[in-house]
């Protein structure tokens, strides 16, 4: 199931929102291209969306929830990239 949390998350002076899938990243892929999201906006979990295409994911199937909804249904899913996990990952090999 394709997931959207409200649109309160400020950055780059917008509002945007997390879209994330509970099913499997490929699942997120292809809802974020049907919409025509660009790939950029993908961070590893999810996609953000800026508040002015909210209610177009909703139009377009993604269920609403709360934020701690969201990311309590993405950790259960297996599929949630935590901080640690992204620092690792951008840390240069010693």
């Amino acid at each position: 199931m394709i997931l959207i949390d409200p649109p309160t998350w400020p950055g780059w002076g917008r509002t945007w929102s997390h879209l994330v899938s509970d099913h499997s990243i490929e699942e997120l892929h292809e809802f974020a291209e049907r919409m025509g999201l660009q790939r950029r906006l993908f961070d590893e979990d999810h996609y953000d969306v800026p508040i002015e295409r909210y209610d177009e994911a909703v139009a377009a199937g993604a269920t609403p929830v709360s934020g701690s909804d969201l990311i309590r249904r993405l950790i259960r899913s297996g599929l949630r990239v935590t901080q640690a996990a992204r620092q690792a990952r951008s840390r240069p090999a010693p």
